[in-house]
C-alpha cells in the first residue's frame, strides 16, 4: 500500500468534470480504442476483441485495483454537456490521457492532465512520468506544455515507433 493519500475520485476544472470511471463507461472506452492509431499497443483486434463485455470486466478489475492503491481512473466530461469524451489516469506514477478525436485541439487534454497533476501534487507525490510514442506529437506537446521533460530513455520499436519516457517533478 502506498504511503500517499488517495487520489480524488472527482476533479472539476473550468470546463471539465473528471469523475471516477464506472462499468457503464466500457462502450465509450472501447470507442477510444477503435479510434487509436494502428501503431498503438492496445487495440481492438481483427475478431473485435476486447468486446464491450470484456472491456467491462477489465475496467471492473482496474477499478478494484484503484480502490486498493488509491490511484485514479477518471472519465472526462464537459461540464456544460455531460457525456464521456475521454479518460485520464494516474497509475503510480504514470499519467495517461486519451480523448475522442472529435474533441482534439480544444485544450481539453491539457486541462484534464493538469487537474490530475494538481491532485497528484496535493496527495504528496513528487514525480510523475509518461511514456509516449515519438509519432504522438499532440500528446508530447500537451505534456511539454505541462512542464514534462525528456528523461532520456527510449525503447526502439521499428514497427510501432520509438517510445519516449518523459518526467515531471511536482
Amino acid at each position: 500500500m502506498s504511503s500517499f493519500h488517495p487520489m480524488s475520485q472527482e476533479l472539476l476544472t473550468p470546463r471539465l468534470r473528471l469523475r471516477r470511471q464506472r462499468p457503464a463507461d466500457s462502450a465509450a472506452i472501447r470507442g477510444l480504442w477503435l479510434e487509436r492509431d494502428r501503431r498503438s499497443r492496445r487495440l481492438i483486434d481483427a475478431e473485435g476483441h476486447p468486446a464491450v463485455d470484456e472491456m467491462r470486466e477489465r475496467l471492473a478489475a482496474q477499478l478494484d485495483e484503484s480502490d486498493q492503491n488509491g490511484l485514479s481512473l477518471l472519465a472526462i466530461e464537459r461540464r456544460d454537456s455531460p457525456g464521456f469524451i475521454g479518460d485520464a489516469t494516474l497509475s503510480e506514477p504514470e499519467i495517461a490521457f486519451e480523448l475522442y478525436r472529435g474533441v482534439h485541439g480544444q485544450g481539453y487534454a491539457t486541462e484534464a492532465a493538469g487537474a490530475v497533476l494538481d491532485d497528484a501534487r496535493a496527495t504528496g507525490r513528487s514525480r510523475v512520468w509518461a511514456s509516449v510514442r515519438e509519432w504522438n506529437a499532440p500528446s508530447l506537446k500537451v505534456l511539454k506544455r505541462l512542464g514534462f521533460s525528456d528523461s532520456g530513455p527510449r525503447l526502439v520499436d521499428t514497427d510501432r515507433g520509438d517510445m519516449v519516457w518523459i518526467t515531471l517533478e511536482l
